[in-house]
């Protein structure tokens, strides 16, 4: 058993004195895992940090065998991070999202390129609302995908501005008004048909703060309470990171 692919770090753990269990997220494997043999050594360790892009190669004898693999570093994305807490924040999230959500050694090819995207968009002022797209992206991935490109009561495609919370999808606000109380609030950068670009900076802060809980609204109720899977604690240090950047707290 033998083979090659590009990667993104998810997660390390350690093994023994040296060594480490590695958990990848590779182009046409999946999330993978191995062994990688002289980890803690300094130059492995700033390899394998979450959310860099490396090349990997990995060998067993039998394929259900954890398996070693050999790194080489291709984009050192935590680095360029390592002085802008928010971005470093959301590349966390994901990476800890990709490990706890996807199965192992399923292939997510989209999903894989979507956030190699993501990695790259972090380091650009657009860094939140590309997150959140994310999100949406790993919620169609895993089969839970919102509909946000026409109403459900009327099947119209514009002002759409709420969600349905029993069927993940859109509402427009003529025919949402009436039951706004029930619905999540759509932000205007997620849905069609509605202008995506505001001017004032307080409303776009209550787009990203309504994205991160539309999105973390059906992560929670569809993957971590349906799969009991336990809460990704770097995803809520992001979410209560945008709220104390916005100088709000989190409802």
């Amino acid at each position: 058993m033998d083979w090659r692919d590009d990667g993104i770090v998810l997660s390390t753990r350690k093994l023994g004195e040296s060594s480490v269990r590695l958990s990848v997220l590779t182009c046409d494997y999946g999330r993978h895992a191995g062994m990688v043999r002289g980890a803690m050594s300094k130059s492995m360790r700033g390899t394998l940090e979450p959310g860099n892009e490396i090349r990997v190669g990995w060998s067993a004898r039998l394929a259900e065998h954890l398996g070693q693999f050999r790194c080489e570093l291709t984009g050192a994305h935590a680095a360029d991070l390592l002085l802008q807490p928010g971005p470093l924040m959301a590349m966390s999230s994901a990476c800890a999202m990709l490990d706890a959500t996807l199965p192992e050694r399923e292939t997510h090819p989209d999903l894989y390129h979507g956030t190699v995207a993501l990695m790259a968009a972090l380091k650009t002022e657009q860094w939140l609302p590309t997150y959140i797209r994310w999100e949406v992206g790993l919620l169609e991935e895993l089969g839970y995908g919102l509909d946000l490109e026409h109403c459900a009561a009327t099947d119209a495609t514009s002002d759409l501005a709420y969600v349905s919370p029993k069927s993940g999808r859109a509402v427009s606000e003529p025919a949402g008004n009436a039951y706004r109380d029930r619905l999540l609030p759509l932000p205007a950068f997620l849905a069609i048909g509605r202008a995506s670009q505001t001017r004032k900076e307080a409303e776009l802060s209550d787009q990203m703060r309504d994205g991160l809980k539309l999105t973390g609204f059906f992560i929670h109720r569809d993957i971590f309470e349906a799969k009991g899977i336990k809460p990704v604690a770097a995803r809520d240090r992001l979410v209560s990171h945008v709220w104390r950047m916005n100088g709000s707290e989190e409802k």
